[in-house]
Formats: C-alpha cells, sequence, structure tokens
C-alpha cells in the first residue's frame, strides 16, 4: 500500500491505541448466534476504521489543497483570493467536525470501558 503524504497530528488520529475490547461468545436475542461467524459474513463491507481513514485522508487532502493555495499567493503566482479564502474555510470546518467526531468516540469508548457487567 503507498505510503500518503500527511500531517503528524492526522497520523496519530489515523492510528488509535490498541483497543482491546474480545468479541468473543454469543449474543442472545430472538436467535442466538456466533458473533464471530457472523462478522467473517460481513467482510464485504467497508469496516469502520476503513471508513474513519477515507475521512481523515479526505480532510488532509483539504488541508494541503488550502497549504497550497496559501503558497501560490504568498509566491506571487495567479490564484484568487476568495478561492483561497474558501479552500481555508472548508479545510477548518472539515477539521473542526473531525475534532468533534474523535472527542464523541473518545467519550464513548470511555462510557462503555467504565461500564459494569
Amino acid at each position: 500500500m503507498n505510503e500518503i503524504q500527511m500531517n503528524p497530528a492526522f497520523k496519530m488520529l489515523i492510528t488509535p491505541p490498541e483497543l482491546k475490547i474480545p468479541i468473543t461468545g454469543e449474543i442472545k436475542g430472538d436467535e442466538s448466534f456466533n458473533l464471530n461467524g457472523k462478522v467473517s459474513e460481513i467482510k464485504d463491507e467497508k469496516s469502520f476504521l476503513e471508513i474513519l481513514k477515507e475521512s481523515v485522508e479526505k480532510v488532509n487532502n483539504l488541508q494541503n489543497e488550502a497549504d497550497n493555495a496559501i503558497k501560490k499567493i504568498a509566491m506571487g503566482e495567479p490564484q484568487e483570493l476568495h478561492e483561497t479564502i474558501i479552500a481555508i474555510q472548508k479545510a477548518n470546518i472539515s477539521f473542526k467536525m473531525m475534532m468533534e467526531v474523535r472527542n464523541k468516540l473518545i467519550s464513548a469508548y470511555k462510557e462503555v470501558m467504565n461500564m459494569r457487567v
């Protein structure tokens, strides 16, 4: 797989700490089924980690586009100022959204870990 050039802040978001949540046993409800067997049937769909990585890559691309637009203006290359400002705002809003999602994920993980069984 090709390595994507990325800001260090994004790398830390993509590589989460090891979550040690065992996925074994059976879940009983209307039907009993082995969770491991059910997971193997769903492998055609994207995993949560893949979706998260794609989202972070999109935010990183927006950040890089904004950086490039700023560099063009700073170097005096032809670049519309309003397009640069729009690129900066898109990158800013997407980064803030990503950080809010990250904060919600961390708080949900902490809440699950604090549950008593």
